[in-house]
């Protein structure tokens, strides 16, 4: 494992683990990204405030995180075509609405909450996961 980063993993999670305690306490809120995004359209009145505070801390966090530590200057390369990329952005979509909600919402939130409903979307996650991993490695060859 050439990239693995324990401290970094470790401040990171916790800082997610932070925002998303504060969110909940100080608002009631859950840190789900995908609800973030899916109450901005369109947003009820007076609620799309913290959400926009919220999903552009992630944004500048991740800059100034990068920029910090030198990460900021290579180019990101997505080996995907345009199409591909649109298809599986529009899957993820459709998952978080099947779903109901995504990973940060039920693996960072719903799990913290010990909530029944967001250990089994997790767990799902996770398996769904490892095998599209298999697949991909060992049947196609990827």
């Amino acid at each position: 494992m050439e990239d693995f980063t324990p401290i970094s993993a470790l401040i990171g999670g916790g800082l997610i683990g932070l925002s998303s305690a504060f969110l909940l306490m100080l608002s009631g809120r859950v840190a789900g990204v995908s609800g973030m995004i899916t109450g901005l359209l369109p947003p009820a009145k007076g609620d799309a405030a913290w959400r926009l505070w919220f999903l552009g801390g992630l944004i500048v966090g991740t800059g100034l995180y990068r920029v910090s530590t030198g990460d900021g200057v290579e180019t990101l390369v997505f080996d995907a075509t345009m199409p591909m990329i649109v298809i599986g952005g529009l899957m993820t979509g459709v998952g978080t609405r099947v779903g109901g909600g995504c990973t940060s919402g039920h693996g960072v939130c719903g799990i913290g909450r010990a909530s029944p409903r967001s250990i089994v979307a997790t767990l799902t996650f996770i398996a769904a996961g490892a095998a599209v991993v298999y697949v991909n490695r060992h049947v196609l060859g990827v």
